[in-house]
């Protein structure tokens, strides 16, 4: 819930403007010798020597995107920083800067504020990033979180969607479905708690899944791991919205097609038999599910050696001519045309 009745409540309007962002970036440390100018001015500055900066925005939107009823504000302030450097860590760069903006009605104090900004300083403090400016404006409808992120990237190291070739292998960070399955327990327990007010969930068994949709974390990692491999992916992309769409849009970008294994789609034993309880198909909520936030990769074959020991990574299937088409290659050896059904902002 958003707040409780008892706690303090301080007025946004006690604070003005730019005395709310003050009060909000005071505690937040410049680490990046990048940033020369960070909060404070008409603008940031920075300089990057001689390297590729990636730039990424995100928007999260209360209603469409996130719901407060099961949703701490720490974890949602964590989450609107991590998604952006997702997309940073897809393109094998390393983030550096972020900015926030928000927009909030008059139902939220300031301390609610506070405890968003908690989860972005803790994202920032993590992922070694600066934050360096955004905005704060009022809204009608709930809060909305704007969140822009700046990495970079060595010129010979970037890597984009439009890189895979036949033969590449298809390969995947970390396991897949979780959060999607996270989000069904959080929603059930929403449901059952309308009804009964003083039931209290227990997500004990649920945890990991849980932590995959309120807390995902971005795969700075993975980028460190290929580097350390010396493994540079032709071609990668994160997770948001689902395998199959992301397979998809790898596909596209590189004028390939795909054979996608369905026994080597990695799995966690909790969204396994999560799935079981809630009677849905595990690899159905692998190829639709979105928000793993993990990172679909093509490489070389040559480079299969330095990868095939590696808990983190698994080889998921491997690219072929875009002739060949994009399909599932079911257990018991079927082919299925790959579709992408997963997170759509523009559903009818």
């Amino acid at each position: 819930m958003i707040e409780d009745k008892n706690q303090q409540r301080t007025q946004l309007s006690d604070l003005g403007e730019f005395g709310l962002i003050n009060h909000l970036t005071e505690h937040f440390e410049i680490k990046q010798s990048s940033t020369l100018k960070g909060v404070g001015d008409d603008a940031a500055v920075l300089k990057f020597e001689n390297k590729k900066v990636v730039v990424t925005t995100d928007l999260l939107l209360e209603g469409v995107h996130f719901d407060l009823s099961y949703v701490p504000l720490k974890h949602l302030g964590y989450k609107a920083v991590v998604v952006n450097l997702s997309d940073v860590c897809a393109m094998n760069a390393q983030a550096s800067q972020i900015t926030v903006s928000i927009a909030v009605s008059n139902r939220f104090p300031l301390e609610a504020l506070e405890d968003l900004y908690a989860g972005i300083q803790t994202a920032a403090k993590i992922y070694n990033v600066d934050l360096i400016g955004g905005d704060t404006t009022s809204s009608t409808t709930g809060l909305l979180i704007s969140v822009t992120a700046i990495g970079e990237v060595e010129d010979e190291e970037v890597v984009y969607r439009d890189g895979a070739r036949p033969n590449d292998l298809l390969v995947v960070s970390g396991d897949l479905g979780g959060a999607y399955m996270g989000l069904q327990v959080l929603e059930r327990e929403k449901e059952v708690f309308k009804v009964n007010p003083n039931n209290q969930p227990d997500l004990e068994p649920y945890t990991y899944i849980v932590e995959r949709q309120l807390k995902p974390e971005a795969r700075k990692d993975i980028v460190q791991l290929l580097k350390d491999l010396k493994v540079k992916p032709t071609a990668m992309i994160d997770i948001s919205d689902g395998l199959s769409s992301e397979i998809m849009h790898l596909c596209k970008a590189s004028d390939v097609g795909c054979d996608l294994y369905e026994e080597k789609i990695p799995l966690d034993p909790q969204v396994i038999s999560t799935c079981e309880e809630f009677n849905i198909d595990s690899t159905t909520i692998a190829l639709n599910g979105g928000e793993d936030y993990e990172l679909l990769m093509t490489i070389s074959q040559d480079d299969y050696p330095k990868i095939k020991a590696n808990p983190n990574l698994t080889v998921i299937g491997y690219m072929k001519a875009s002739n060949e088409g994009m399909h599932l290659v079911t257990r018991a050896d079927t082919r299925i045309p790959l579709k992408a059904q997963g997170w759509k902002n523009f559903n009818d």
